[in-house]
């Protein structure tokens, strides 16, 4: 019936759209822009002739890591040790 249900506090009414302006034409791909972890979730495409014929997706956005903190402990000099150290969240 040519519309996206958002669900209800999803945030995606402003980032969420068909890619083909006329989902009829047989593509009722939709877009989905500025990914964030609460978009992942399992989406439905819906399709309503004589009868319903419905296909789940499961989509999974992963966070993006940090940037990692690194540094040295101990002398940088000829002969001794080191100790190379990484941290990210």
């Amino acid at each position: 019936d040519h519309h996206v249900n958002y669900g209800s506090g999803s945030g995606l009414q402003d980032r969420v759209a068909f890619v083909n302006s006329d989902p009829s034409q047989y593509d009722a791909s939709i877009r989905l822009a500025d990914l964030q972890v609460s978009d992942t979730g399992t989406y439905q495409c819906r399709v309503k002739k004589n009868t319903v014929a419905v296909h789940e997706v499961i989509v999974t956005v992963q966070e993006k890591p940090a940037t990692p903190q690194c540094w040295t402990e101990g002398e940088l000099i000829e002969g001794g040790s080191i100790l190379l150290r990484c941290y990210s969240r």
